[in-house]
């Protein structure tokens, strides 16, 4: 989405709940007084949804299971982070905000900092921002420690006040069924290593300016696929699976699904990717807490 979409389309961008498998508190700031932390962040399939009507004033409506816990006043960090890009942004095309609030209000899941992160997501499509301008990094800054890790929502190592974060951390395939803990390894980039040079035979899916690709699933096609590296969680939208009022799906067995992946920059490579969707509430609701086959609607 560029800043020449029509008023009406409406973007979303989902905010899953951040989960710190580890926290170190190393002590107190005496510089600003914030504690200096050191934890390994992850985030879950479950999350809020966060949409934008660009054009117009700001606003924002609160709806959903903990939308009265979150209220839409001038607190509300997604106007705040909203706010926070405008004065860094001269003209920000802003607009009316839609936040489907389902994860609990002040439980340590940092819900909060991921619609604010959603939100400055989702005015960086409004406004044809690429993903790395700094200036998204800053108001995230600004508007609360934990947003920045929230920002792109992946497995990171976090420091300081949760201003200093690595890049992502990717993670093994796991069994069925889940297991009680994965190790991984952080990979800095495609070729800054011997180990992770792309194969001569790689089949390489270009995006587009604003950083997608085309997916085509079931015969429809969606414009706006992005790759999360950090997560094992597949996001799309199919009613003929059932799932939760979490989005969470639900199928009765795991199904075996693909889809093709093709550049978003005029070219014609592609590539069919097969995987599988199992009953994501029951995983999650099991005792691991590290699992494959993850999906959600959204």
């Amino acid at each position: 989405m560029t800043a020449k979409a029509a008023h009406h389309e409406r973007l979303a961008s989902r905010a899953p709940a951040k989960v710190n498998l580890t926290l170190h508190v190393l002590g107190r700031r005496a510089t600003d007084g914030y504690h200096e932390l050191e934890s390994l962040v992850a985030f879950t399939g479950a999350g809020d949804l966060v949409s934008l009507e660009p054009g117009g004033a700001l606003s924002l409506e609160v709806a959903g299971p903990t939308a009265a816990a979150a209220g839409a006043g001038s607190d509300n960090l997604v106007l705040r982070a909203a706010n926070s890009l405008s004065a860094r942004v001269p003209g920000l095309r802003l607009g009316a905000f839609r936040l489907e609030k389902r994860l609990p209000v002040a439980a340590g899941l940092g819900g909060g900092s991921s619609d604010a992160a959603a939100a400055l997501r989702l005015l960086a499509k409004a406004n044809g921002l690429a993903p790395e301008d700094p200036r998204l990094a800053e108001a995230a800054r600004a508007t609360g420690a934990d947003v920045p890790v929230c920002l792109a929502p992946r497995i990171r190592f976090m420091r300081g006040a949760g201003e200093d974060v690595s890049a992502p951390i990717s993670l093994p395939a796991l069994p069925a069924g889940g297991q009680a803990s994965a190790t991984g390894e952080l990979v800095f980039g495609i070729g800054t290593q011997q180990n992770n040079r792309l194969p001569s035979n790689a089949n390489v899916i270009a995006l587009d300016s604003n950083g997608f690709f085309t997916t085509t699933y079931k015969g429809a096609s969606f414009v706006r696929g992005v790759m999360d590296s950090g997560s094992n969680t597949n996001t799309f939208q199919d009613r003929a699976i059932p799932f939760d009022s979490w989005g969470r799906y639900t199928p009765p067995t795991t199904l075996s699904l693909s889809a093709i992946l093709k550049s978003g920059s005029g070219t014609t490579a592609s590539a069919t990717v097969p995987f599988q969707v199992a009953n994501t509430a029951n995983l999650m609701n099991g005792p691991y807490a590290a699992h494959d086959d993850l999906a959600v609607y959204t």
